[in-house]
């Protein structure tokens, strides 16, 4: 399939997910990378909300954001950002929150995990845990309903909120959903789609591999906390929401990965954006189809909270 215009006309100015030598790139300079965002602009305008909290969970950082209107106990989005596990923060990932609290109603809790190289796995999926399960303990802290809560994540925070949703299986509590934008579920990288977009399309196939190699080098690749496409018995997970970018190394094991639910009986809402790349959701002043995604993604969390 060819590129969507738009994805088109991104590659000619970002060309590499990172511009930085892989091979030589210091743990200095990655902390230096973190607090530059060359596409701010293009993550969109922040939504007005009726009341934005930071906290902290045991150490974790969290930021609470209540949309407008809100009067609780509320459906709640716990929200894990994406940036391979590397990059990533509360901040940056500020407008998506608000947008997915606008258009759900639900109060989100944005996670500020910890970060490789400084913290391996499984620090990132530990702490993921932490804020879930407190969301579950403590609901009143949060104004939420724990009877509506689901899981959203992005990419590296895909892989998180999978992660989380079959461990709030096995601890007994019920979520109402995990949606799962373009995530990373597997850490193979053998598929078609790592072939085909092995490079030239944004996010590439030796980037990923560095990823993974700084969060969770030499851990056992089939661990369920770090590929949940590789958990045993995926009976009684939450009902999902998968989407994938097509020209994006990720999109056939995000593909695999609703298969896998689907053949055990999961209840699965699942859309591939043609022509795409990896990231598009997070960035619609560059794509459309993030907002065709986000009406999509919104419409199956306001089913879920209220089904």
């Amino acid at each position: 399939m060819a590129l969507n215009p738009q994805a088109a006309a991104y590659l000619k100015l970002f060309p590499a997910d990172m511009s930085a030598d892989l091979a030589t790139i210091t743990d200095d300079e990655i902390r230096q990378l973190r607090t530059m965002d060359a596409m701010a602009a293009q993550r969109g305008a922040p939504a007005p909300m009726a009341a934005v909290r930071d906290d902290e969970e045991t150490g974790v950082p969290v930021r609470i954001y209540r949309p407008a209107g809100d009067a609780g106990p509320s459906p709640v989005a716990v929200y894990y950002h994406g940036g391979g596990w590397v990059y990533g923060s509360v901040e940056r990932n500020d407008p998506l929150a608000r947008d997915l609290a606008a258009r759900t109603g639900a109060v989100v809790v944005s996670v500020d995990y910890r970060l490789a190289p400084e913290h391996r796995f499984p620090a990132a999926a530990d702490d993921a845990w932490t804020v879930l399960a407190d969301v579950f303990e403590r609901p009143e802290r949060y104004g939420a309903d724990p009877s509506r809560v689901a899981v959203v994540g992005d990419s590296a925070g895909g892989n998180l909120a999978a992660v989380v949703a079959w461990q709030a299986r096995d601890a007994g509590y019920r979520l109402a959903h995990q949606l799962l934008v373009y995530p990373v579920v597997d850490v193979a990288m053998d598929t078609p789609s790592y072939r085909a977009y092995a490079s030239g399309f944004g996010l590439g196939a030796d980037e990923m591999a560095w990823f993974v190699k700084k969060y969770a080098g030499g851990a056992d690749p089939s661990d369920p906390r770090l590929a949940p496409l590789r958990l045993a018995d995926m009976s009684g997970l939450a009902p999902a929401t998968v989407i994938t970018a097509e020209c994006d190394p990720l999109c056939d094991e995000g593909a695999a990965y609703a298969d896998a639910l689907r053949g055990a009986g999961v209840p699965v809402g699942y859309r591939c954006y043609e022509g795409s790349l990896h990231g598009f959701y997070g960035l619609p002043g560059f794509f459309d189809q993030a907002g065709e995604a986000r009406d999509y993604a919104a419409a199956r969390l306001r089913e879920a909270f209220t089904g």
